[in-house]
């Protein structure tokens, strides 16, 4: 048995090797992979706040303006994705250097293991009945154990976990917004012009900042499709797809039944089961690719499988959900504004330097500081600046660090 044989039945998840040709997967599991990925019931909340704040034809422009720009910067990771066969963290070494690259590497573990202990909570809490307090432990440690459970045993879980959610997510959630507009007091229209206050432009920044964090994290799964097309289409479409369903879902519930998710127009409808089944599972689609992101993320910086490393986070983010819930949800808001300009780099870094990831050589430089000014000085100016959109603001400024970084480095040679 050869070397690599050996590997890839040590580590099917590949966390440090390009994903080889016959563990690539077709255009449906890729697409049902993305779709639940997608499938962020955080998105909810800012599908609420936007259905408070626009009117019906805003609303729509701005899922449709920002779902483009989130599309296209997500079609590109799942491009280098695919075309390298590399996880973002490998990616990284490329574009930030070997020690480098475990600035995005953190960054992307600690988010994520903090959606994932927020998400763990996110069901527990309005599922828990208000007498019985003891349910939202138990709860929280059923299901950050479930939503372990698939990130330890990867993609192949992960897609069985897709394949069952995302029908049933869809169906149900569709069929509950369905049923509250016929039955509500007044038309769609009426209810959105009733909330107004917000831009179409501020709107869009909100939908691409609801979810450009976690699609920093692209590459982690685009790298598993048979071709770039396929990584490319799957990805815009369960994007622009997944997403506006869940701020669908969001808006809907806020002007419908006063809440911030399907959850609670389902249960609004006597719905209890179907909505316990619908809040379940939409956050396991996403919590165990969070985890699964979580461990990659570490097995760069440690250099150990990602499976151990799953267990660890899976652990500490289900130990922690509670508390990550009610204190740290507004820090992780912070944070994923330092993600985006990580992706800007990593695609940057790829165009800039085809030749080398064709020939497959390793980037010998250990820290490219241009690039780790860029991910800092961009997240500062995505917080700071109140002009624009501020993932978009942030990546301008990483791609610009990055560039000057390059000329540096050209004119030194």
């Amino acid at each position: 048995m050869s070397t690599k044989e050996q590997k890839v039945k040590v580590d099917a998840d590949y966390s440090l090797m390009p994903v080889p040709g016959h563990a690539r997967r077709n255009i449906v599991t890729m697409f049902m992979i993305m779709l639940g990925f997608t499938f962020f019931s955080a998105s909810m909340w800012t599908g609420q706040e936007l259905g408070a704040g626009l009117d019906l034809s805003g609303f729509i422009g701005s899922l449709l303006l920002g779902g483009i720009i989130l599309g296209i910067y997500t079609a590109l990771l799942a491009y280098v994705g695919c075309k390298t066969g590399l996880s973002m963290d490998l990616l990284a070494q490329h574009s930030f250097g070997k020690k480098g690259s475990y600035l995005p590497s953190a960054l992307i573990s600690f988010t994520q293991i903090g959606w994932f202990g927020v998400g763990v909570a996110m069901f527990a809490i309005p599922v828990a009945k208000p007498d019985k307090p003891w349910m939202v432990p138990l709860l929280v440690a059923v299901a950050g154990i479930c939503m372990t459970g698939s990130a330890f045993f990867g993609i192949r879980a992960m897609t069985i976990v897709s394949y069952i959610s995302v029908p049933l997510i869809a169906m149900l959630g569709i069929a509950a917004m369905v049923i509250a507009v016929r039955t509500g007091d007044a038309s769609l229209t009426e209810k959105f012009a009733e909330s107004q206050g917000l831009s179409i432009i501020t709107g869009a920044g909100m939908v691409i900042g609801s979810f450009a964090s976690g699609g920093t994290a692209t590459p982690n799964f685009a790298r598993f499709a048979k071709t770039p097309k396929a990584a490319v289409w799957t990805t815009i479409i369960a994007f622009f797809l997944g997403n506006s369903l869940m701020f669908c879902f969001g808006a809907f519930s806020g002007v419908y039944v006063g809440g911030n998710d399907i959850f609670e127009v389902m249960i609004a409808l006597n719905l209890t089961l179907f909505a316990v089944i619908v809040l379940g599972l939409n956050i396991w689609t996403t919590n165990d690719n969070a985890l699964y992101s979580a461990g990659l993320g570490l097995s760069n910086i440690t250099k150990i499988k990602k499976s151990p490393l799953v267990l660890i986070s899976g652990a500490l983010g289900t130990i922690t959900a509670i508390w990550l819930y009610n204190n740290f949800t507004g820090w992780l808001n912070v944070l994923n504004c330092t993600l985006p300009p990580v992706g800007a780099i990593l695609v940057l870094g790829f165009f800039c330097h085809k030749e080398d990831y064709a020939q497959d050589k390793e980037n010998t430089l250990e820290v490219n500081w241009f690039a780790i000014a860029g991910v800092v000085l961009g997240a500062v100016i995505a917080n700071v600046v109140p002009v624009g959109i501020a993932s978009i603001n942030g990546m301008a400024v990483a791609c610009i660090c990055y560039l000057v970084g390059e000329a540096v480095n050209k004119k030194g040679k």
